[in-house]
């Protein structure tokens, strides 16, 4: 049994979900999501929440229960309150910057590289080494940062590049004479 997908969803007032057979719809403050639950799974919404059960005891059907709970959840989470992810850049000249919908990053390479940023994201440079993604989907917001840190990924002997706030670089000893 999922410990996990025993819980059900409850949302705040103010956050409409809607259920039409396997289709899930969250509307709230900060936008709408639309997710389409797989079909071993049978969703139910009880008046502030949504559960969750698996329709057979097969194990196809119980390992995607936990699943399906988690992202009922975070599109809850996701149109109340977002999801936000911080990348912090290190190095000589390397810097960023925000010109309307496009992310300009110095890395050191011989252009600069400019970066569209997509709908539904939003990007925020407070300063020229500091960005902020943020959105309502925690899938867009996690792959437009993986694409961002992907320019140039940190090393591990001087620490330059670009790296997520909450990550630690494991730093390397230079060859001794």
């Amino acid at each position: 049994m999922s410990r996990i997908g025993k819980k059900p969803v409850v949302f705040p007032a103010g956050v409409n979900v809607t259920v039409e057979g396997q289709d899930i719809t969250v509307k709230g403050p900060k936008g709408q999501l639309e997710h389409r639950i797989v079909d071993e799974i049978e969703v139910k919404l009880d008046g502030n929440a949504v559960s969750l059960t698996p329709r057979s005891k097969e194990k196809r059907a119980r390992e995607r229960w936990g699943m399906a709970r988690t992202l009922v959840a975070n599109m809850v989470k996701g149109v109340t309150e977002g999801f936000r992810k911080d990348l912090e850049i290190n190095g000589v000249g390397y810097r960023a910057a925000v010109q309307g919908r496009n992310l300009q990053l110095n890395l050191g390479y011989s252009h600069d590289v400019v970066m569209p940023i997509p709908e539904g994201i939003d990007v925020k440079c407070e300063k020229p080494t500091m960005i902020a993604v943020s959105g309502i989907n925690p899938q867009h917001v996690g792959q437009f940062a993986a694409d961002i840190r992907d320019w140039r990924r940190p090393e591990p002997y001087k620490g330059k590049g670009i790296k997520y706030s909450t990550e630690r670089i494991f730093r390397k000893e230079g060859k001794k004479k």
